[in-house]
């Protein structure tokens, strides 16, 4: 079974790598969150590939517990928030939409991946609050990006801002401030969700 996680945790970093091509080609695109994580989980699933396949060290579990984490944002965004990705400006790969393949499809395959090929209980409680670090880090990147240079996109007519709901010449600092609590809230009931099926499954991994 180790052979079959490694083939599926190097098809999740394909799909990463595939999926955040576009962002080498406009720098601009890295400044959302999905190209971030996006790679950063292409990264971990390769290591984790790598140690599946000639039993080697596997990732840390704070690491593997946070690209999780941030998985399952970016599909919840996407299937719940996005709208429908327009195949004549999204790049296809293999007839393919690349923005499927980071926030749809390797999310999903991602959280099948801790499910049955992790080893769990291995989370430790402050891990909630801990993968919670990167939220303030990106939001400052943002912020620092948009007051140095205003018009660096990648939204529409050059706003630096890749969201709307992080948008606080748009919203007011007030309702920015609220919007990124109720982010910060979000992250935390999510890690707590991945936390809790943690300690729910078996230490081994279920496949194996």
């Amino acid at each position: 079974m180790r052979f079959i996680a490694g083939l599926w945790r190097l098809a999740i970093a394909a799909l990463c790598f595939v999926g955040t091509y576009e962002a080498w080609q406009r720098p601009e695109l890295w400044v959302y969150f999905t190209f971030q994580t996006g790679f950063v989980l292409g990264f971990t699933m390769l290591w984790a590939a790598a140690a599946s396949l000639v039993k080697g060290v596997q990732p840390p579990a704070w690491i593997k517990g946070a690209v999780t984490v941030y998985a399952i944002i970016t599909a919840l965004v996407a299937f719940l928030l996005m709208p429908p990705d327009d195949p004549n400006y999204v790049p296809q790969v293999l007839g393919v939409m690349t923005n499927t393949m980071l926030h749809r499809i390797a999310p999903i395959m991602a959280v099948v991946d801790f499910i049955l090929f992790d080893a769990h209980r291995r989370y430790r409680w402050h891990y909630i609050f801990s993968w919670l670090l990167y939220v303030p880090l990106w939001l400052a990147f943002i912020l620092i990006r948009a007051t140095l240079w205003p018009h660096s996109g990648p939204a529409a007519g050059g706003n630096p801002y890749p969201y709307t709901f992080i948008d606080p010449v748009a919203l007011g600092w007030q309702q920015f401030g609220i919007n990124c609590a109720q982010l910060a809230g979000g992250f935390i009931v999510l890690a707590f969700i991945v936390f809790v099926i943690d300690r729910i499954e078996p230490a081994r991994p279920l496949l194996g």
